[in-house]
This record gives structure tokens, sequence and C-alpha cells, in this order.
């Protein structure tokens, strides 16, 4: 891992957003809440926040961090839906993973829910959209 120890604490924040896309079919049924697994969208968003908190489990070299703040939010499209997960936290490196995982284990379960309804399924566009603290200060994708 990467020596951190002589690194501030500062107030760190990462927005990460991605898409699903999916048949109109599944998109009403999701909105019906007629998914045969459930409340996809629930599931999804504490997929996500759960992943977020996991991020040192899953990804070799993260460093653990004490995440103060974790949303998983949807926009749901005619044949799609947005995803933006935020991660808050003090800490003496970023939380851009935990975002990034976040999103990616929110449309992960979107496709395991809705796969029974749709085979053409496709997860995309995962990108960091802000980024806040640390020695670089503050990323906003243009």
């Amino acid at each position: 891992m990467v020596d951190i120890g002589s690194k501030e604490v500062t107030q760190r924040e990462a927005v990460v957003e991605g898409t699903v896309s999916l048949s109109p079919k599944a998109i009403l049924a999701i909105r019906k809440n007629k998914i045969p697994k459930g409340d996809c969208l629930e599931a999804a968003r504490l997929a996500g926040i759960l992943a977020a908190k996991k991020t040192p489990s899953l990804i070799p070299l993260c460093h653990p961090i004490s995440i103060e703040y974790a949303q998983v939010n949807f926009l749901t499209g005619k044949n799609q839906i947005k995803i933006t997960a935020t991660v808050r936290a003090k800490a003496k490196t970023g939380v851009e993973m935990e975002a990034l995982t976040a999103t990616a284990v929110a449309a992960l379960t979107i496709y395991d829910m809705c796969k029974p309804l749709d085979k053409n399924i496709v997860i995309s566009g995962i990108k960091l959209l802000k980024k806040i603290g640390g020695k670089s200060g503050t990323y906003i994708r243009k």
C-alpha cells in the first residue's frame, strides 16, 4: 500500500455516475415494482452502500477509510437508469474507489435482478464526476 502516514486528514468527497441500459419492458417492471426478486432499486441502493463500506476488502491495496456518508440515487428514464453515488469521509486519502465501487455494484444488482426480463442489459459510463479534498484539491468533470 502507498504510505499515507504523512498526509493530512481532510474532508473528502467523491461523486460517481454510471448507466444501466434496459428495455422499456424492464424499466416498466422496475417502476411498477414487478421484478420477481423484489424492489430492484432499493436492493441496488443497499448493495451500493454496502459495497462502498467493503471496498478495501474488494480492491487490493485500497486503504480502509471510515466512511461518514454514502448515498446511491437513481434517475429512471425510458430505457436507462442513471446511478449516482456520493461518498464522504474525513481521511488521509480519497473516497473515489468507494464511490466507484458503490456505483458498479448498484449497477450489477440491477442487472442481476432484471436479467430474467432482459438479456440485452448494458452497464456503461461509470466515471468520476467530482472529487473534493486532499493535496490535489477539487476536480469536477467537464
